[in-house]
């Protein structure tokens, strides 16, 4: 059998991710404004020193935890998105089911306790997540909603207020299944189930309106 290396003899260029992986845990355990530098260093087995070496405050760890987990996702979808071959509706319905697959990651739930619960406390944090992630992404929901109203597929509507209040399912969803372990009833609501319903309720809503 072999053994897993100790954390503290890996190689220097795992260390950025072996620190981060600790700061999700620790931010998780603790949010933002709880987890000290110490916490983190002891999680990922180095000393403090270690983690001034790539990163000069908790701030910039959180910066690069969003970078490591969301905004290359992003950048995948936007790049998924120019070399998409189908139609409008077929981009929009693939893009809802990983959006919805990734979401309910343990590393994305924890991204977004932390700005739905901490980030007003740190302005600069809100505004890069605001820049890098929310606008990225609404932006990129509103071109593919967009497309499905040119194509006709979608009823003359706004694409950045549908491209909104669907990301308000998502997440409103999202919180509702995160209680599975509390709520007996909610267990019955499979992943697959949940976006399903999501899918009907809003192609349904957004269909062409007869004449």
């Amino acid at each position: 059998m072999t053994l897993q290396e100790p954390k503290w003899r890996r190689l220097p260029e795992e260390r950025p991710h072996q620190i981060i992986d600790a700061a999700i845990e620790v931010f998780g355990e603790r949010g933002l404004a709880g987890a000290r530098l110490e916490d983190i260093a002891k999680r990922a087995g180095v000393s403090k020193g270690t983690i001034y070496l790539y990163f000069p405050n908790k701030e910039a760890l959180f910066k690069e935890m969003v970078r490591l987990t969301l905004i290359t996702r992003i950048e995948h979808e936007e790049r998924t998105l120019e070399q998409h071959t189908g139609t409008a509706i077929e981009q929009l319905e693939s893009y809802m089911a990983e959006h919805w697959e990734f979401v309910r990651q343990p590393v994305v739930r924890t991204i977004a306790r932390l700005v739905i619960g901490e980030l007003q406390r740190f302005p600069e944090l809100a505004q890069f997540y605001m820049d890098e992630v929310v606008r990225r992404k609404y932006g990129l929901v509103t071109r593919l909603i967009g497309r499905c109203v040119e194509a006709g597929e979608f009823r003359q509507v706004d694409p950045a207020v549908a491209a909104r209040l669907l990301f308000a399912l998502f997440h409103a969803h999202g919180v509702w299944c995160g209680m599975r372990d509390y709520v007996p009833e909610i267990a019955k609501y499979s992943d697959e189930r949940v976006t399903a319903e999501i899918r009907d309720f809003f192609f349904h809503a957004l269909r062409p309106c007869d004449d």
